[in-house]
């Protein structure tokens, strides 16, 4: 089996907890929010914007997104699972969410079709080629669009989870092109690294505009029963957040 596939094969076990789930996810998507600099950044845009969401997961931020003005939000999921259980959630709801089973970086959707591409929290990991995500992003925008990125920061692989001192991981390098996931959702899910610098210069060089970048110490997820990570504790980077033009 492919390192694709078996990621593939690990997201979509780790669906499954939508279905298991589904009651508690019901509950938050009527209040969800997203992150602080998320509605600092994308507030201004999202008042009758259409939005593409792509890896769109579990789909609650698609709620937020649409309670923050969105006219639509299209998300996007390679898991069958995922996409049912977020549509059902959203036709519960009478949000205006729709989604559909889509593999990227090619969609295979009509370009010009969104104002805004929200991408958030550990999605581009999971993107092996990156230039062409970019581009298909590009495409799928009308001219003026933006696209938005938060991510766990490019050193986020680096850093140990020992709560009495932040070290850095003896296994991992900040130049490797990717590593064997060990926490969610695991079974040998193959996550994909890039710089910094590699992410911003791939934006740019498929045609947008950068219009803001910021680094931020606080992590957008931290696993299930875990203690608080001398890692978190405010020094170090955790989240990048990216906001770009289409030219």
């Amino acid at each position: 089996m492919s390192t694709h596939e078996t990621t593939r094969s690990a997201w979509e076990d780790a669906s499954q907890k939508h279905m298991r789930e589904y009651a508690e996810h019901l509950e938050q998507a009527r209040t969800w929010r997203l992150l602080p600099v998320e509605e600092e950044v994308l507030g201004p845009l999202l008042p009758g914007a259409e939005v593409l969401h792509p890896q769109s997961g579990h789909g609650l931020d698609d709620h937020a997104l649409w309670r923050l003005g969105a006219a639509s939000v299209l998300g996007l999921d390679y898991s069958p699972t995922a996409v049912a259980a977020a549509q059902r959630r959203a036709d519960e709801l009478g949000a205006a969410c729709r989604y559909e089973v889509v593999e990227l970086p090619e969609t295979g959707l009509d370009g010009g079709i969104a104002d805004v591409v929200y991408t958030g929290k550990g999605a581009l990991i999971w993107m092996a080629d990156l230039d062409a995500w970019a581009r298909e992003m590009h495409r799928l925008l009308r001219p003026g669009g933006h696209l938005f990125v938060l991510e766990a920061h490019p050193l986020v692989p680096l850093w140990a989870w020992d709560a009495d001192v932040a070290r850095v991981r003896a296994d991992r390098g900040y130049f490797a092109p990717s590593h064997v996931n060990d926490t969610f959702p695991a079974r040998g899910a193959v996550e994909h690294q890039r710089t910094l610098a590699e992410l911003v210069m791939t934006v740019q060089g498929a045609g947008f505009e950068l219009q803001h970048l910021a680094e931020h110490p606080e992590p957008f997820w931290r696993p299930d029963g875990e203690e608080t990570a001398a890692a978190w504790d405010g020094r170090l980077p955790n989240t990048v957040s990216l906001l770009a033009r289409r030219a």
